[in-house]
């Protein structure tokens, strides 16, 4: 019997599959659970509208990354942070802090996807922000004493 798979089934397939079981496993496993649906033409448009669907949501995220990315390119970022006599900071910048200040300036970025070790010294950085798997956006990073 032809199926197709709502669902990742161990050992048999992943979800939007079409596969040919056994009719025992089929009714009384897959069908009786949830887990597919006989493969005919309703079944295989419907999974077929979802595929091209899918694809359709990934295009929007990736052109909205890339255009995030650009506007990200050209910003950049001061801090200030309290030094001693000798040079020596007092306090670091974080993602958390670069997340917050990206956020007031509208840009909603989590500081998970913001690659950067604590920022303890003063000078100019670049930093690496993972806006999609196939987009990475560069920030420069200005660290000045106050």
């Amino acid at each position: 019997m032809k199926v197709l798979l709502l669902k990742d089934v161990k050992g048999c397939g992943k979800k939007g599959e079409i596969k040919e079981v056994a009719n025992g496993y089929a009714q009384n496993y897959l069908l009786k659970n949830s887990l597919a649906k006989v493969a005919d033409n309703s079944a295989l448009s419907m999974n077929n509208q979802r595929i091209s669907a899918e694809q359709y949501h990934a295009e929007q995220a990736l052109q909205a990354a890339k255009d995030e990315k650009q506007k990200l390119d050209k910003l950049t970022l001061t801090f200030e942070i309290k030094c001693g006599e000798n040079g020596k900071s007092f306090g670091s910048v974080t993602s958390k802090e670069i997340s917050e200040k990206l956020s007031q300036m509208g840009f909603q970025i989590d500081k998970k996807k913001i690659d950067c070790p604590a920022l303890k010294e003063v000078g100019e950085y670049k930093i690496k922000i993972k806006l999609h798997p196939q987009v990475v956006a560069t920030i420069d990073i200005s660290i000045k004493s106050k």
